[in-house]
């Protein structure tokens, strides 16, 4: 991907493009604003994507991810399956010998991929990210069997794990009723500030 990427300038727009395809000015800087780190700190080296565990699944290898949406590639980073199937687990933050918090980074583009409507080429993970950030909102706290239900109620995938949800009803790892938790109003108001922010600095179609 490294050696691939160069870009050039179309002599009457004055248009940067990347491998032939136009790059977005200022993208970097939006997606190191919202995450927090610095993308040009990552030389390459390869050590998430040795380690990540998903990478197997990856259109877009994790280096991969952090050098496109460097050179500003926003459809082809924005686009793909790779940051949303980033598990989170810090694997890669742990290898990176220049401690890029990667997992930020790919948070960071899927909030910007959501803000501007970019079809999730994974549906099943965009439905469980929007069920269960619905559901903490609503309770102030997770309840695993509510976020379940209606998990299988947005992908249609009804009958799919009956058996060991039954088994975990049977052993008391799935609450019928949600708990009660203090500050339900302070975390519906974490979500209302968010969404109150001015499209996080996006810039994009203002």
């Amino acid at each position: 991907m490294g050696d691939a990427i160069s870009a050039q300038s179309a002599p009457s727009s004055g248009e940067v493009r990347i491998g032939g395809r136009p790059a977005e000015p200022g993208f970097a800087r939006q997606v190191e604003a919202l995450s927090g780190q610095k993308l040009s700190a990552c030389y390459q080296c390869g050590e998430c994507t040795a380690g990540c565990p998903v990478a197997f699944a990856m259109d877009l290898m994790p280096n991969q991810v952090t050098r496109v949406a460097l050179a500003g590639m926003s459809g082809e980073v924005l686009g793909s399956r790779s940051i949303w199937l980033c598990v989170g687990c810090n694997t890669c933050v742990t290898r990176c010998p220049r401690l890029v918090d990667l997992p930020r980074v790919m948070d960071s583009l899927r909030q910007i991929a959501a803000r501007r409507g970019i079809r999730c080429p994974e549906p099943a993970v965009r439905a469980f990210h929007d069920t269960f950030l619905q559901g903490l909102e609503r309770g102030g706290r997770l309840h695993e069997l509510a976020l379940v239900a209606a998990f299988k109620l947005r992908t249609g995938r009804l009958l799919q794990d009956v058996p060991a949800g039954a088994a975990m009803m049977a052993k008391g790892k799935l609450a019928v009723l949600p708990g009660t938790v203090k500050g339900r109003e302070e975390v519906r108001r974490l979500f209302e500030e968010c969404r109150r922010r001015p499209a996080e600095d996006d810039g994009h179609g203002r």
